[in-house]
């Protein structure tokens, strides 16, 4: 208190004491305090199936995420009342639901009302019951993937199917990978690699998951050289390109659109005659991979493979989970020569 001219001021002064702190701390911090030690989740009863199921550093990542889940939750949002059996009954019951997640299947049967029959977001194709009971017939136990049973040696994987396709597209030879962006990149590296390789730029398509032909190309180690222009390309434009360091043509069937109106597209067999006459490989990527006329089901018209092989194409790539109704694979049919090549490529068992 201060006199101070007639007036009376008062000074109120509160002090924490330490023991005051240290109170207060406890009472802001106590739900945190009661979160339990990792050990002592994974020693409850009630994640004794679990430990049949999941590695014990698995079961343990799961109670380090329950812990750090309940700590987030109470730094923002304090419980109201907690005690310490009620936390740790509460951290046990969220390492359960962590281990749940990380044993269930992702895949999930869905039913695709999108429209699109081929939904490459979807599985593609839907394999057929002949396909599913070869499957069942053969998964369970060990094959002939790469052995020849006549001989007992090592053979050739991808005999299993090329005996099929040259039943179905007269070709000469057929190699399998993952899928047709693998076929047409191990084409290209096979055959221009550090080299050129023509596309006219109404060709440059995008196809799912963002992937573009240009950075197919590239990634193959060819050095991409673009032909004519978006909506006429000419084969002029084709043979002005050809320099010595040429290694082929790629030509890119555009499934996913159309360009309509002045437009102008090289026939198959002019572009063959062309690349032959100067050496070179013509590469067919026809996405989806047709093998017999869709019209006759009343579906619009779609190039197919035996077409190209007919026209003298050296090359044939394409996809066996689309219209073929296969598992994912890229397809690469085509000059017997070419093939003995693709296979001899290392890119050939990362593809």
């Amino acid at each position: 208190m201060l006199f101070s001219g007639g007036m009376v001021i008062y000074f109120t002064t509160f002090f924490y004491t330490e023991k005051n702190v240290s109170n207060k701390i406890m009472r802001d911090d106590q739900p945190l305090r009661l979160l339990p030690a990792v050990d002592k989740i994974l020693q409850h009863d009630r994640l004794t199936p679990l430990r049949a199921r999941l590695a014990p550093e698995f079961l343990a990542e799961c109670a380090r995420r329950a812990v750090a889940q309940l700590r987030a939750q109470w730094q923002t949002q304090p419980p109201a009342q907690a005690d310490e059996l009620a936390v740790l009954a509460q951290a046990v019951e969220l390492t359960v639901s962590q281990a749940q997640k990380l044993l269930a299947p992702r895949l999930k049967k869905v039913i695709n009302a999108t429209g699109i029959i081929l939904h490459t977001g979807l599985g593609r194709a839907v394999l057929s019951e002949t396909a599913l009971a070869a499957l069942r017939d053969i998964a369970p136990g060990y094959c002939n993937l790469e052995i020849d049973l006549e001989t007992g040696k090592r053979g050739d994987r991808h005999l299993h199917v090329e005996n099929v396709l040259r039943e179905l597209t007269g070709t000469e030879a057929a190699c399998v990978v993952n899928n047709n962006a693998a076929a047409v990149l191990l084409a290209l590296n096979t055959i221009a690699d550090k080299k050129e390789i023509m596309l006219s730029r109404g060709q440059m398509v995008e196809i799912g998951g963002a992937f573009r032909m240009p950075e197919v190309v590239k990634k193959s180690g060819a050095k991409l050289v673009e032909i004519g222009t978006t909506n006429k390309t000419k084969l002029q434009d084709y043979a002005a390109a050809i320099t010595p360091k040429s290694a082929g043509i790629l030509v890119a069937h555009t499934s996913n659109y159309r360009i309509l109106g002045f437009t102008h597209e090289v026939a198959l067999k002019d572009l063959v005659e062309l690349a032959h006459r100067h050496g070179l490989v013509l590469v067919h990527d026809l996405g989806g991979g047709v093998l017999v006329d869709l019209r006759q089901w009343g579906l619009p018209y779609e190039p197919f493979v035996s077409e190209s092989i007919q026209a003298g194409v050296d090359l044939v790539t394409f996809s066996g989970d689309k219209i073929l109704g296969g598992p994912q694979c890229g397809l690469i049919v085509g000059r017997k020569e070419l093939i003995q090549r693709l296979k001899k490529n290392p890119l050939v068992f990362a593809s």
